[in-house]
This record gives structure tokens, C-alpha cells and sequence, in this order.
């Protein structure tokens, strides 16, 4: 049994950075990732009830919306698995706070910077020499050059992260540590012995819960590992797919086994 909670759940993401007692851990996570003009003091969490949603990404992603003391409006994803169009799906989420600032009258346009942060427990890229951990993205030209800066994504690829407690540079880093590694931590370790995590690390203590909350807690982890035991499935059914078309190529088993990662035993049964 762990002492904590896993923050890929949905519960377990939104006790951490969803309740206004613990903004002061959300705030501090996303200055991380802000620029400097654009470092938040307050923030405030807005009530996207009204929002459409996509049924059957409710399992998979969670977020929250919230809008900062000078305006800009940011959304933080937990995505636990891959979906079709993830790109896509990406933009089409970030035109709702820009929908949100329309004013009807007279308006001139002006729109707030929008941040949407999608926390990610997979990889989109799947191109080993053009993978990276953290992907900024901005709306560019031809020559590279910024042509709108009011648009920004943030995408972090948390299997990415390999880095060691001797090896966190940043704050940043022990921020991405610490979400990656809480479940499995007994205690606090020494490099994360800082107010901010120290507080991190009592809201995610399982025994600080309520009974009723432990009981919500361990309804979000069942789907948490019913998300992830079917993508496995459905990525062990593709590799087979693929193996079972190499079989009837002729291909020989040495190279079957090399390029799939199956067993023999798996292959004969194929």
C-alpha cells in the first residue's frame, strides 16, 4: 500500500492542484513554466460547467481551467493515454477561453494569453531522435520568427524523465520528480525538503484523507489502471498484428522476436 497518492488519478491530480486551499502548490508549479512578464501572484479557478466535452476522453484527461490576477487564462491537462488526433484535440481545447472573452458590442478583439499545459503519462513522440521532455510551442513564421505570442503550448512528456534525485538542476525538476516518483516515495527525501513540497507531500498523504475521500481516491485509481491495462492490451494486440504479418512474410523467428519484442512461445501461438 502506498503513503501517497497517485497524481495521474483524477482525484489525486485535483488535490494537489485543483483546491483553493493548495493554489499556493498550483501557482508555484506553473511559474515554472511561465515567462517572467507573465509570473503569477493570484489565480483564480473558473467554472467550465457549460463547456462541451468529449465523453470518452473524461476517463483519460482531466483539467483545470483558472485565470491569473492580470488576465491570462491557463489550462492544465493530466492526459493518462495517448488519443487520436492529440495534436488537434489540443487546439480545439484552447479555443474555449478565447470563445470565453468575446464581448458582445463593441469590441475590439483583444484577447489575454492563453497557457495550456498538458501534463502527459506517454509519448507522442515516437521518433527517438526528435523526442524532448518539455515542447514549448508558439505560433511562428516561415523564418522561425514569433508572429503571435498570446498562444502557447506547453506539452511535458513525463516517461521523458529519467533524471535521478542527485541530478535535479531546477525547481522545475523536482517539481516533475516529485509528480513522477510520489506514489512510490515512504517519505520525504531530502532534496524536496522545502516548504512548498512539504506541503505538497501532506495533501498527498492517504492518511490525512477522509474516509469518504479515501473511498472517491481509490474509485479514480481502479480507472486510472483500467486506462492503462487497455492501451497496453491494445498496443500488445498491434505488436502481435504486426508479428503474425512477419510470420506469414516468411520472416525468420530470430528477426520476429528482434524487431517485436515477443517471445518464441508467443509467436508459435500466433
Amino acid at each position: 500500500m502506498s503513503k501517497y497518492l497517485n497524481p495521474y488519478t483524477d482525484f489525486g491530480f485535483k488535490k494537489l492542484f485543483g483546491e483553493e486551499a493548495n493554489k499556493d502548490l498550483l501557482v508555484d508549479f506553473l511559474n515554472q513554466l511561465l515567462p517572467e512578464r507573465h509570473q503569477i501572484t493570484e489565480l483564480a479557478f473558473r467554472n467550465v460547467e457549460g463547456l462541451p466535452e468529449i465523453a470518452h476522453d473524461r476517463k483519460a484527461i482531466f483539467d483545470i481551467h483558472c485565470q491569473t490576477q492580470s488576465g491570462e487564462r491557463i489550462i492544465v491537462e493530466m492526459q493518462k493515454a495517448k488519443v487520436k488526433f492529440f495534436k488537434d484535440r489540443s487546439l480545439f481545447y484552447s479555443t474555449f477561453p478565447i470563445r470565453e472573452q468575446a464581448k458582445r458590442g463593441d469590441w475590439d478583439f483583444r484577447l489575454a494569453p492563453i497557457y495550456m499545459i498538458a501534463i502527459l503519462d506517454f509519448q507522442y513522440d515516437e521518433q527517438e531522435e526528435k523526442q524532448k521532455f518539455l515542447r514549448s510551442v508558439k505560433l511562428k513564421d516561415q523564418d522561425g520568427d514569433i508572429f503571435y505570442d498570446k498562444l502557447n503550448f506547453k506539452f511535458i512528456q513525463m516517461p521523458l524523465f529519467n533524471k535521478g534525485e542527485d541530478e535535479l538542476e531546477s525547481h522545475f525538476d523536482k517539481w516533475i520528480y516529485f509528480l513522477k516518483k510520489l506514489e512510490d516515495f515512504d517519505d520525504i527525501p531530502t532534496i524536496l525538503r522545502e516548504p512548498i513540497f512539504e506541503k505538497a507531500f501532506e495533501v498527498a498523504e492517504l492518511a490525512n484523507m477522509t474516509a469518504q475521500q479515501y473511498e472517491i481516491y481509490q474509485e479514480s485509481l481502479m480507472t486510472y489502471i483500467e486506462v492503462k491495462e487497455f492501451v497496453k492490451t491494445a498496443e500488445l494486440d498491434g505488436i502481435k498484428k504486426v508479428a503474425k504479418e512477419l510470420k506469414e512474410d516468411g520472416f525468420a523467428f530470430e528477426k520476429i522476436i528482434r524487431y517485436t519484442g515477443l517471445s518464441r512461445e508467443d509467436i508459435d501461438e500466433l
